[in-house]
């Protein structure tokens, strides 16, 4: 099958695009061919599919949150071709028959390309480590208890041996649980005026630092989820100086958002980790831009409307991302003028494959069709009401923003087009 998409812009160029079943075969400015399917891009940007390697589709188990299909919808309406989901579902996915399964269960469901973590220790919590080794052979992305932070240093340790010998990144929620004392939002001036629990920064700052020390002994590649406070910023940068393999991401959220604007009890403003103040979030900004943080990750983490109701001390941890990433991320540094579009492809879609050995998504012949059109040119509200995620709890809802999803193709196959 051939598909022909004209009128897109491409490196500052009007170009045109053919495929034929997965891969591209030819870019040119005009291509004349009978084609089964042509795509007008109407002059805007075509950029490679973008890649979140933190999501959580919530399938199996729990599904009235999100499922593989719903979620990967989601993504492909955001522009994402490629997700590694997190194994903290249910049954967690910490043996390799139940890796099996969920790489079935991906494969069928799935619009875009879904990889799959595997879990450090039996069910995220347990002191001895997975079969790291067999679970690799089969296909994990990588190993990860997100969702928990590994509380006993010695699972931590086994743990970072295991993926050293194969070549996998383990991934950290870092969280030391003696330091959460109940908090439902950042501890600090913010969380004593809304009467609400706070949650020590030392939480994440302490376990990482243990963490760091265990990376430099072992090895591994050691990957900071969702990093938040600028101490760890600055924990990172240091390591990195001294050779330690550690890499880092930053979910949008903790770019935009800080607890100075939580003015009332918003359960939509209740994440984990929780948003810091304006100083770690300007400290996340600089990391990023200064390559300290590597790549830019959702968190995307959906939940029923019941559960993001109310207050803050009884509603979920989360809200969703895979819709309002790139908008987001465009507006405010492309847009600005803080950063070329070349960048921000590099933290969302080339930083990511090269750290999680991913294929690359390029635009050029011979590689597989993975790409979205975006129209970066004309406004949009966030509007959770048109998102395909079954999770609408998002802090965004009303922003004006630009970079809306045209169309997205993964493996040559339409996955989104807006209509």
């Amino acid at each position: 099958m051939n598909t022909l998409i004209k009128n897109v812009v491409l490196h500052h160029h009007e170009t045109s695009i053919l495929i034929h079943d997965q891969k591209i075969v030819k870019i040119a400015p005009e291509i004349d061919v009978s084609a089964d399917k042509v795509i007008d891009g109407q002059h805007n940007i075509v950029i490679p599919g973008l890649i979140d390697t933190h999501v959580h589709f919530r399938d199996p188990g729990l599904e009235y949150k999100e499922n593989i299909h719903t979620g990967s919808l989601a993504a492909a309406h955001g522009g994402f071709t490629t997700v590694c989901a997190m194994p903290n579902v249910k049954p967690v996915v910490d043996t390799p028959k139940k890796l099996q399964q969920m790489f079935q269960r991906n494969q069928e469901r799935s619009v875009i390309n879904t990889q799959q973590f595997g879990a450090i220790s039996n069910d995220l919590t347990a002191n001895h480590i997975d079969d790291i080794k067999q679970m690799a052979k089969l296909g994990a992305v990588g190993f990860t208890n997100d969702g928990h932070g590994v509380q006993n240093a010695d699972t931590m340790y086994q743990a970072m041996k295991a993926c050293q010998k194969i070549n996998k990144p383990l991934v950290a929620h870092v969280e030391d649980d003696n330091f959460i004392h109940g908090g439902v939002m950042n501890a600090g001036k913010a969380s004593t005026k809304l009467g609400l629990p706070g949650m020590s920064k030392l939480s994440e700052t302490t376990q990482l630092a243990r963490d760091l020390v265990m990376a430099e002994a072992t090895g591994v590649h050691y990957h900071v989820a969702h990093i938040s406070t600028k101490k760890s910023v600055e924990l990172v940068r240091i390591a990195k100086a001294h050779g330690i393999n550690v890499t880092a991401e930053v979910s949008p959220h903790h770019l935009f958002l800080d607890d100075e604007m939580i003015t009332r009890d918003n359960p939509m403003m209740k994440m984990n980790p929780p948003l810091r103040t304006p100083e770690d979030r300007r400290a996340l900004i600089g990391g990023l831009l200064d390559g300290t943080i590597d790549t830019v990750a959702t968190d995307h983490a959906p939940h029923s409307k019941e559960e993001k109701s109310g207050s803050m001390m009884s509603a979920s941890f989360g809200i969703v991302g895979l819709e309002t990433s790139f908008s987001l991320m465009y507006t405010r540094f492309v847009k600005s003028g803080l950063v070329s579009l070349t960048t921000l492809l590099k933290w969302m879609s080339h930083q990511p494959a090269k750290l999680f050995q991913l294929e690359d998504p390029q635009i050029k012949v011979g590689h597989h069709a993975n790409l979205s059109i975006m129209d970066v040119d004309h406004p949009f509200k966030i509007n959770p009401e048109h998102f395909l995620s079954k999770g609408k709890n998002t802090p965004f809802a009303g922003y004006k923003v630009y970079g809306q999803t045209m169309v997205t193709i993964c493996n040559g196959k339409i996955v989104y087009q807006n209509k």
